[in-house]
């Protein structure tokens, strides 16, 4: 059984790598763009720091042998209630990633019932996620379906 804990500031350097990982897994030229330095590894240690005494992300990991295993982000989101939203509050899973040398083990699971029980405590109406191709089984199984309204982006 994996142990999940809350993330500490002494993770941020792993929890940087874990993040590189799932960009690297997913690859891509949205992902990974060819263009890119990795000057965004410094941004994210520090928006992670910041992030680790708020009270809308919840971070939570599972240590390995070496560094950690897994991990997984959380936030909390509120925005205007209506009918299909009855409080407003959304909350997003983000980069839930499981060194390869620790996959089939549970940890990824763990990770998302951790940030599940939390985002119920936060009476949240609705959680959203993006699945890769490995992750959707995992999502499913813990009762994720497709969302009603197109997904698009825009980059400025």
């Amino acid at each position: 059984m994996s142990y999940v804990r809350q993330a500490a500031e002494g993770d941020v350097p792993e929890l940087v790598r874990l993040r590189a990982l799932l960009f690297d897994t997913l690859g891509g030229d949205f992902f990974a763009p060819a263009s890119a330095d990795d000057g965004w590894r410094d941004a994210l240690a520090v928006v992670l720091k910041d992030q680790l005494a708020s009270v809308t992300v919840r971070i939570l990991v599972v240590d390995g042998g070496h560094g950690l295993a897994a991990c997984g982000i959380g936030t909390l989101e509120q925005r205007l209630p209506g009918p299909h939203l009855r409080n407003g509050r959304i909350g997003h899973v983000i980069g839930v990633v499981t060194d390869p040398a620790y996959r089939r083990r549970g940890h990824g699971r763990a990770v998302m019932r951790g940030l599940l029980d939390w985002f119920r405590e936060r009476e949240a109406a609705r959680v959203d996620l993006y699945a890769s191709v490995d992750g959707e089984p995992l999502y499913r199984d813990l009762g994720f379906v497709e969302h009603p309204d197109p997904s698009l982006c825009w980059r400025p």
